[in-house]
């Protein structure tokens, strides 16, 4: 009878100095790259811009991973790309690439059967070819119009066998295509957030006052000899504790708030006499209805209140805002 395998030994001591020398070898992977960052690579990004179809972005096994995360970072900073698997070009992907199109093709090796095979058929196309090798001398290096050096000297792995440095020198490599494409692009924040309007900054930058705010008849206003009790009544409209006194043609006068009504109640006033127009604050701080969300957010902060009355070109009151809505849309 067999006896059960003993677990494995965990120094401590061990376990951390690997890690440390893991960050040291890959750290150093990364810093080399800058010396050979040259022609080459300004030439890439040239070929790049030039490119009116996208990047096809290819690569195996774990470079395959690394593919398609650049793919998905120039995308989406505004490089069309896409990902494509050279296993599966070889069985009739190779026609989503076209004539207007380049492929980024990444290996270490440079020598991957599933990639090396396609190339001659991708350069009969016309399609620019630029490789992203750590062989400069490689199959994939010899077909290429630009190649790309991301070699490292050797891998974290103790057994210079797994791919790891050389898979963080390819990502920080395609990081630095990207970040050099968005910066000749001119892409902005503006451009980011229509990328990504799911994410926090697409909310704050594409989201306006008008998608947010109350209109129609949810938002309280009253004329100027509206009484106190009517006052009352506005206010209460949705819970949002204002309202608005307004001229004639619907441009506003002043606004009353609950705060309002409350210090007036502690004071002993007589509510029954005055009229809107005797206990409003005039000037009212409005928000025009094409701004942004994040601005009323930062002038509600600005001003220490939780409302906004909302307002078109005119000066006419078209909707309200609070510090609730604005939470509700995920401003802030």
């Amino acid at each position: 009878m067999s006896s059960a395998p003993l677990p494995p030994v965990v120094d401590a001591d061990a376990i951390l100095a690997r890690a440390r020398a893991t960050f040291d070898i890959e750290s150093d992977a990364v810093l080399g790259l800058k010396s050979r960052v040259g022609p080459s690579f300004i030439d890439a990004v040239r070929k790049i811009l030039d490119v009116r179809g996208r990047v096809v972005v290819m690569g195996m096994g774990k470079s395959g991973h690394v593919g398609r995360k650049i793919a998905a970072t120039l995308a989406s900073t505004g490089t069309p790309a896409m990902f494509v698997h050279p296993a599966e070009a070889s069985h009739g992907d190779l026609g989503m690439i076209k004539p207007v199109d380049l492929v980024l093709a990444i290996s270490n090796s440079g020598e991957v059967d599933e990639l090396t095979v396609i190339l001659p058929v991708v350069k009969r196309q016309g399609v620019p070819l630029i490789a992203m090798t750590g062989r400069t001398d490689s199959t994939l290096a010899r077909h290429a119009d630009i190649v790309i050096d991301a070699g490292v000297a050797k891998e974290a792995c103790p057994l210079n066998l797994a791919p790891t440095a050389s898979t963080t020198a390819q990502m920080a490599m395609g990081d630095a295509l990207a970040v050099a494409l968005l910066d000749a692009r001119g892409f902005g924040s503006e451009d980011f957030a229509r990328s990504h309007p799911g994410g926090a900054l697409g909310r704050k930058l594409l989201t306006h006052v008008s998608d947010v705010m109350r209109s129609g008849d949810d938002v309280p206003r009253v004329p100027p000899t509206a009484t106190v009790s009517e006052l009352m009544r506005a206010m209460s409209i949705n819970g949002f504790g204002a309202a608005a006194v307004v001229e004639p043609d619907g441009r506003a006068l002043g606004i009353f708030t609950d705060g309002d009504l409350r210090r007036l109640i502690e004071a002993g006033a007589n509510l029954r006499t005055p009229k809107a127009a005797d206990i409003m604050h005039r000037d009212p701080r409005t928000i025009r209805v094409d701004a942004l969300a994040v601005e009323a957010a930062e002038l509600m902060e600005q001003c220490g209140i939780t409302r906004l009355f909302v307002i078109d070109g005119a000066g006419v009151i078209v909707g309200a805002v609070n510090t609730n809505d604005l939470m509700r849309a995920k401003v802030i």
